[in-house]
């Protein structure tokens, strides 16, 4: 028996982060396995002006390439994308990313708020959120829209993050379904990987 709620119905991961996040975000891409089977989708705060280097500095600890999408670009099943610098990254009806350069929200573009909420309008009860470590409120009100659309909220157990300000304000918007380590977010993954085989 599970000791998590996994199901084969959902439909993407989403994964938000910003200072202190690097190193679990570099855990769970290496410890998915190489055909973890939904499109895990990032949003992680970086240096606007620093436009190559992170992508591939994520790609080198990951099992799988971690590739930034281009405007209309399809989602497809399996695969690592991570908002690209200075652009919001939005998840469209029809499966589809698009790119935007309207302002920052939150102090930051991509905001993790943007990628959160629209793409919790396109898959509603079927998108996981994983908020981890950072320093400012970025993904605290998607986080409530993920859970107002029923799908699947988790913070990283404050406790255990560098900077504790992002997954606290998420916990005191809503209701959080799980608070968890890096190494109970990975074992989550892994439990929820294992409904698709």
């Amino acid at each position: 028996m599970s000791k998590y709620r996994v199901s084969n119905s959902y439909k993407a991961v989403l994964i938000g982060g910003s200072a202190g996040s690097f190193q679990g975000v570099t855990r769970i891409l290496s410890t998915v396995p190489k055909d973890f089977s939904l499109p895990i989708i990032m949003c992680l705060h970086r240096l606007k002006h620093v436009r190559h280097g992170f992508e591939e500095a994520l790609s080198i600890k990951s099992a799988k390439p971690v590739t930034e999408p281009h405007d209309k670009e399809s989602i497809k099943k399996g695969r690592v994308y991570l908002a690209p610098s200075n652009y919001h990254l939005a998840v469209e009806l029809g499966n589809t990313f698009s790119l935007s350069t309207e302002g920052a929200i939150n102090n930051s573009r991509p905001a993790i708020d943007v990628t959160l909420d629209t793409a919790s309008y396109t898959y509603r009860e079927k998108v996981i959120g994983i908020l981890l470590s950072g320093a400012n409120k970025d993904g605290a009100m998607g986080m409530k829209k993920i859970k107002d659309r029923g799908g699947l909220t988790i913070v990283q157990d404050p406790q255990e993050c560098m900077i504790d300000t992002m997954p606290t304000a998420a916990m005191s918007l809503t209701t959080i379904d799980y608070i968890l380590g890096i190494d109970q977010i990975i074992e989550f993954l892994l439990e929820l990987d294992q409904q698709y085989r």
